[in-house]
């Protein structure tokens, strides 16, 4: 089983890249399981048809500890496995326990096991690297981080401080930075920025995800570009993605 965690900045267009890579993966023919590491929750929404699914905290609270795999792992476009953390209600509690708490639970019910997924993604908020956000590097669920960037300065700024906790976890024989997925915004000199940041951080752009408004029209019905689109140009630069991954 292959374990990677993408990391990125809020609203970089991290989730957007996960889901439509997660999909290109079971196109390949994989089985897929996504865990989104956000309190928004909205991660796996473009697998979903648009739609909500409930998050493994709010379902925790809802129905107390004695649930089932069924109640917190959906089925979303071609098989996707989709799973939500979710977070606490806003300023109540810490937004990183969600995660540990999805974590713990995945494994009490023993999910891979029971699933038995080629690749799990996680898709985790990247503004912080500390406590549950840390978890897929931290405690071994993933092998591999991939860091979602624009040549935005917030958006560089937050990929630089991603590496360096992700070399912090490597010493100690945890996961390791395979790359940068630079998610193009068209922000002047974008490749010379991020490759100037590549060389700060000691990485390389692993793959190039050009502006494209069909990312836009897709999500607009709640779709990846895979299901909408599936024979554009895009919708191969996703599927050369995954192809990328899985080779690596």
């Amino acid at each position: 089983m292959k374990k990677i965690a993408i990391y990125g900045k809020g609203g970089i267009g991290k989730s957007t890249t996960v889901s439509n890579l997660s999909a290109a993966l079971s196109h390949l023919g994989y089985k897929v399981m996504q865990v989104g590491c956000d309190p928004k929750a909205d991660s796996t929404k473009n697998l979903m048809k648009g739609a909500f699914i409930p998050t493994v905290l709010n379902v925790l609270r809802d129905q107390g500890d004695d649930i089932g795999l069924e109640d917190i792992v959906f089925k979303g476009y071609n098989d996707v496995l989709c799973v939500e953390a979710g977070g606490p209600t806003p300023g109540i509690g810490c937004a990183g326990r969600g995660i540990i708490t999805a974590f713990e639970k995945l494994e009490e019910l023993e999910a891979f096991e029971e699933y038995q997924p080629d690749i799990v993604i996680y898709d985790v908020l990247g503004d912080v690297v500390c406590g549950g956000f840390a978890m897929p590097i931290r405690n071994q669920y993933a092998n591999e981080v991939y860091i979602v960037t624009s040549g935005e300065m917030m958006s560089m700024y937050a990929a630089s401080n991603i590496s360096r906790a992700v070399m912090q976890f490597k010493s100690r024989g945890y996961a390791e930075l395979k790359g940068l997925i630079l998610n193009a915004k068209n922000v002047e000199n974008e490749s010379a920025l991020v490759d100037k940041l590549c060389e700060e951080i000691d990485t390389n752009v692993f793959h190039y995800i050009p502006r494209n408004p069909l990312v836009q029209e897709a999500e607009n019905s709640g779709k990846t570009v895979i299901e909408a689109f599936e024979d554009s140009e895009m919708a191969q630069i996703y599927m050369d993605l995954a192809k990328k991954i899985m080779e690596g």
